[in-house]
């Protein structure tokens, strides 16, 4: 069986997956809802974001923008600080962009196509949305869906390339329960989620295994293929921690820049000149894309404080945008006093 074989048993694999679901899926709290502004913001933290870190910042970012009205009246830095730690923050400016995109249009797009126009909606978002909140019959692939059916094909090109994300497109399409296509892709990504695993994919308790090619050629362990990795490159930096009564010395980076565009960071020693550099207070490590950083941070004092830099009062740090770095660096701190 390959990825282009008609012979899949359609209605027998919608059973079992659909069964299956209903007896073994997560209680997450996006799946308590069909109100397409709830999806829609689960449906993009979860881009790149695991459902247990997504989770608490979901619930705390429909407290703070309960609906599209206050999401796209939002000032960006209450945004960026709402979103401070998920980490790809072109995600929450285009949900905001979006925002103001729905309130012209007069109501939530209902349909795959004014979906996918939306700013940061791609062709899994859109799928989702449309499947899971409107019942209509698009299939979403995200990285388990495509796990699951690389392996239930036994498709053996890299899934990084057009022609293999067509082919099983294709096998989605047609797999796609039209009566329930909301349930049916969030098992598919279920499945993937908690039994068909990257590593260590769970065969004797899968609901599909009967039918998966890659289960009967044994070959489920090698599945999918993909091009191999970069390796990662390895930085050193050092991070100053300035106080006086004022607060903390921090600067913000401009709005046009290419990583983390509005959010406050500690200085570094080449930012301020003459600075008095005083003993470690911490080292820690932090990983973006392909890049390993490793920090050293050190308490400091300045007698000047270059132009630009600013006093964010202590007590009053958690109503800014701090990037991770800066958290962790004041996290040693923190640690360091209460030793």
């Amino acid at each position: 069986m390959s990825a282009s074989d008609p012979a899949l048993p359609v209605r027998a694999i919608r059973r079992l997956l659909l069964d299956w679901y209903q007896k073994n899926q997560r209680a997450l709290p996006w799946r308590r809802t069909r109100d397409p502004y709830r999806i829609w913001v689960s449906e993009i933290m979860l881009q790149q974001t695991r459902v247990a870190a997504a989770i608490g910042y979901y619930q705390r970012f429909l407290e703070r923008f309960p609906g599209i009205p206050e999401l796209a009246a939002a000032p960006e830095q209450d945004l960026l600080t709402a979103w401070a730690g998920l980490g790809y923050y072109a995600r929450v400016r285009n949900l905001q962009k979006a925002a103001k995109k729905i309130l012209e249009l007069g109501a939530f797009p209902r349909d795959y196509d004014s979906l996918r126009a939306l700013a940061g909606v791609g062709d899994y978002t859109a799928a989702a949305i449309a499947s899971i909140a409107f019942d209509l019959p698009h299939a979403a692939l995200d990285g388990n869906a495509i796990r699951v059916l690389t392996r239930l094909t036994a498709e053996r090109g890299n899934v990084a390339s057009t022609a293999v994300r067509k082919r099983l497109r294709a096998v989605a399409d047609r797999l796609v329960d039209p009566n329930h296509p909301g349930e049916f892709n969030q098992a598919w990504m279920e499945l993937g989620a908690v039994v068909c695993l990257p590593k260590e994919p769970q065969c004797s308790i899968c609901p599909l295994q009967s039918h998966c090619a890659a289960c009967r050629l044994g070959c489920e362990h090698e599945l999918p293929l993909k091009a191999a990795r970069p390796s990662p490159v390895e930085i050193q930096k050092q991070l100053l921690v300035i106080r006086k009564a004022a607060g903390i010395l921090v600067w913000q980076r401009e709005t046009e820049s290419r990583r983390l565009a509005g959010f406050w960071e500690l200085p570094e020693p080449t930012q301020i000149p003459r600075v008095k550099i005083g003993a470690r207070i911490g080292v820690f490590r932090h990983t973006i894309v392909n890049t390993n950083y490793s920090f050293q941070v050190h308490q400091a004092s300045a007698r000047n404080v270059p132009k630009g830099f600013r006093w964010l009062p202590t007590h009053r740090l958690d109503e800014f945008p701090l990037s991770t770095a800066a958290k962790k660096a004041l996290a040693c701190l923190t640690r360091r006093e209460q030793d």
